[in-house]
């Protein structure tokens, strides 16, 4: 039997992003989500939640620099507050071991930064989860070839490529998602950092939903800098917490 899910998050309703059915094109939301990814420090993630970002992401690729391993007792990722939605990035994982360590982890969230495909997509969909697939690019993007995963998504993200799937720490052309005309909204992400947050503020891309903010605020490899991501999240969204 299904599990009963919504098309898309409260977070992105209350946003005023379309469902991934309610449109032909995506709407631009009223402000930025932002998902700060790569948590693997207990005190930093104790920082960086008092900011209240809409998402944290937390890496099980075991060949990150950002993985979680052993460094966050998953008591503490299922105690944070319940209005920061807790992200699982997986990278060409097994349906079977996302689904566990969403269990174990209080994850409501997937990222699939890898190969996977629109059926393990949909499986995941089936069990609950919402979904954010990430997408590599290059020097163009192939709107199409995404057409198959958007039954069955949330949020795409679109990334730098690079050497690595995902923290790379480098930005691609935002002008290449112009021709954005899927319904499904997404994250831009690609090493983000303070010095784009006016730009991001005025960003007007179809389909902009939010950034993924991660290697630009770091001080070592999953230890955020609380006071540079206060300052970010102070531009993007007036009114945000400070620390």
């Amino acid at each position: 039997m299904k599990t009963p899910r919504p098309n898309i998050s409260a977070l992105a309703v209350a946003a005023g992003v379309p469902g991934a059915t309610a449109a032909a094109a995506p709407v631009a939301p009223s402000r930025l989500l932002v998902k700060v990814c790569g948590m693997r420090d207990a005190v930093a993630l104790a920082d960086i939640a008092r900011l209240e970002p809409d998402f944290l992401g937390f890496i099980f690729a075991p060949k990150s620099p950002r993985f979680v391993g052993d460094m966050l007792a998953p008591e503490l990722v299922r105690a944070l507050p319940p209005a920061i939605w807790k992200v699982g990035v997986f990278v060409n994982e097994t349906t079977e071991n996302i689904l566990a360590t969403a269990h174990r982890f209080g994850l409501a969230v997937v990222q699939l930064h890898g190969q996977e495909t629109p059926a393990q997509c949909e499986e995941l969909n089936d069990a609950g989860l919402l979904v954010i697939k990430a997408f590599s690019v290059g020097e163009k993007v192939d709107f199409a070839a995404l057409l198959p995963y958007v039954p069955y998504c949330d949020y795409f993200l679109f990334d730098t490529k690079g050497a690595a799937p995902g923290g790379n720490g480098t930005t691609f052309n935002w002008n290449l998602l112009q021709a954005y005309n899927l319904p499904v909204p997404y994250l831009l992400a690609g090493g983000l950092g303070l010095e784009h947050a006016a730009e991001l503020a005025a960003l007007r891309l179809p389909g902009l939903a939010g950034v993924d903010l991660n290697s630009g605020f770091e001080t070592a490899p999953g230890v955020k800098d609380a006071g540079r991501l206060a300052q970010m999240l102070t531009q993007l969204r007036p009114g945000a917490p400070s620390i």
